[in-house]
């Protein structure tokens, strides 16, 4: 980690993070945060985990969405997305990936981010429910 100081807020928020592998939002962050500290605030939260990516310690995945979610493996690693929930997992290949070595001549490859979309186990469940239901009211 760089040249940031290690506070108590930023030891905390780190392992709130690195605790989680649900890739928490700032706001969930906050919460589990004032749990030990109340008297924390969003913006110390916000603060905090923007330094975090900055030193490496951290990933930030932003969706497109209006917030980011965080990711303690800040190593490059792969997502699944739940169109219908927003849930986000990680992917375990059975082969590693090396899309690096994939990539044509003459870059400089800093870092990837791959992410496969489509719908979690528990939407599955409840979208099948619902059109078994739908073809029942039909009949």
């Amino acid at each position: 980690m760089s040249k940031h100081r290690m506070t108590k807020q930023k030891t905390l928020i780190l392992a709130i993070v690195k605790s989680t592998t649900c890739h928490p939002t700032a706001d969930w962050v906050y919460q589990e945060a004032r749990k030990e500290m109340p008297k924390i605030s969003l913006g110390t939260v916000y603060r905090n985990l923007r330094l975090l990516v900055e030193m490496g310690a951290i990933m930030e995945l932003n969706y497109g969405s209006s917030f980011s979610r965080f990711d303690g493996n800040p190593e490059n690693h792969y997502h699944f997305v739940c169109i219908n929930c927003d849930k986000v997992t990680d992917i375990a290949f059975k082969e590693p990936l090396d899309l690096n070595s994939k990539v044509v001549d003459n870059v400089e490859i800093l870092f990837h981010r791959l992410e496969i979309y489509g719908y979690c186990k528990e939407c599955q469940g409840s979208r099948k429910q619902g059109t078994e239901n739908k073809s029942r009211e039909s009949e």
